[in-house]
């Protein structure tokens, strides 16, 4: 639950004034174009940036301290780092070691959700941006958190790799509150309720 909740850098409020509630196993889009501020409102949701103004409250069904969130909460977004001396292996069993698998998932599933079998050797600075990115969707879709959050999607990927992304989405989302930052509608048709950054603008 976001009570007026504002953001802003310097003097310039990126966005003002936001009280809303996501709901649990709910889809929403957060949509504006590229500079509007849909990755900074993610992120203080996520607790990597502090808000300028107002309140956000956890609960589930009991409140969860905002430092506790990041149990919570799987992300893929563009803007994630990897670990580049990894291989893909090594990069699944670390991640695995902070979340658990979805029911019935393992590493060696989580390889052949990928399709990147080849490359399990491989350290990641020798993938492509389109293989990072699919591996940063796996991730965040194959762990068992109740968030699960989207920014950018289907960044860097082609139109198999989107066609791949949404077979996730169907697989994986249900049953999660899910939040995709996008101005792609294709990314985000799945999402029943859309909230816009421009609506927040001073």
């Amino acid at each position: 639950t976001l009570e007026n909740l504002g953001r802003r850098f310097n003097k310039e409020w990126i966005f003002k004034g936001i009280n809303y509630t996501f709901s649990s196993e709910n889809k929403y889009a957060i949509l504006g174009p590229n500079g509007s501020g849909k990755s900074t409102l993610l992120n203080v949701l996520l607790g990597n940036l502090t808000s300028s103004e107002g309140k956000i409250s956890y609960l589930s069904p009991k409140e969860i301290p905002a430092d506790q969130i990041f149990n919570y909460v799987s992300l893929a977004a563009p803007y994630l780092d990897l670990v580049e001396e990894f291989t893909l292996q090594e990069t699944i069993e670390f991640h695995f070691q902070f979340k658990k698998y979805q029911q019935g998932l393992n590493a060696s599933g989580v390889l052949d959700l990928l399709a990147l079998s080849k490359a399990e050797d491989k350290p990641l600075k020798y993938f492509s941006s389109g293989m990072k990115q699919r591996t940063k969707l796996v991730l965040a879709f194959c762990s068992d958190t109740p968030i699960l959050v989207l920014d950018e999607p289907t960044s860097n990927l082609d139109a198999q790799g989107t066609d791949w992304y949404l077979q996730l989405v169907e697989k994986f989302a249900k049953n999660r509150l899910v939040l995709v930052g996008s101005n792609q509608p294709y990314e985000y048709e799945f999402c029943n309720d859309r909230l816009n950054i421009l609506d927040y603008k001073t």
